[in-house]
């Protein structure tokens, strides 16, 4: 049975969530605060996350990033009142996997529970670290390096580079890349993805104006060769 770990301080939206999840075979677990949350948050028992952006103790924010600079990749669905486009790329930028605007429909936070944990699924089997050129990344420590010099890779750039070493040689467009890596399909544009692109290549290629593993497909996307 998966295990759904709710941190949301509205007492109220906690116990129709949970009652919902429940309903749907889940074993639920609750936190109404940031610091009691973030430390029940790392355990390996819990499948997935549902996390409140603004929280007393430790905000939602801080409690994403600092899972994710540990290591632990635990799907992260974020709540909040806020509509701002600005917030929501922040919280998908700094590791989330999902972003719902209160209010919504307790079928929509279903199906995207479910969505998030059927894509973990199919990363816990995936490859779990890969070297290539001088380059060798381990996905599970959250580790990598470049000969003797150690990369500092966000850990959505640890996420974009797995997502492309699992799908060697296949072209990506970057709608792709929004769904898959971002979880969010209505994003603005394309620009954050490009940005990443940029980003990794000065990180992992021996020359990033002339890249030799992530190659861009003309009008088509990206595509990783090692």
């Amino acid at each position: 049975m998966k295990t759904i770990l709710i941190i949301e301080d509205d007492t109220a939206l906690q116990q129709v969530l949970s009652d919902a999840l429940t309903e749907e075979r889940f074993s639920v677990l609750s936190a109404t605060d940031g610091e009691k949350g973030f430390r029940m948050a790392e355990s390996e028992s819990i499948s997935l996350i549902v996390l409140d952006l603004i929280l007393p103790g430790k905000n939602g924010k801080d409690i994403c990033r600092d899972l994710r600079s540990k290591g632990v990749q635990t799907p992260i669905l974020m709540l909040t009142n806020k509509k701002r486009e600005t917030d929501k790329v922040l919280g998908l930028e700094i590791g989330a996997d999902d972003y719902m605007t209160k209010p919504f429909s307790l079928r929509e936070f279903i199906a995207r529970i479910k969505a998030l944990l059927r894509r973990q699924s199919g990363i816990q089997s995936a490859v779990r670290e890969v070297r290539f050129g001088d380059v060798h990344a381990d996905f599970e420590r959250q580790e990598a390096t470049k000969g003797e010099k150690k990369l500092k890779l966000s850990a959505k750039e640890f996420q974009l580079l797995k997502f492309f070493v699992e799908r060697e040689g296949k072209v990506i467009s970057r709608s792709m890349l929004l769904d898959e890596v971002w979880g969010y399909d209505a994003m603005p544009t394309t620009r954050t993805v490009d940005n990443y692109i940029l980003s990794l290549r000065k990180k992992i290629e021996p020359s990033p104006s002339r890249p030799i593993h992530l190659l861009t497909v003309h009008t088509a996307g990206y595509k990783f060769v090692k």
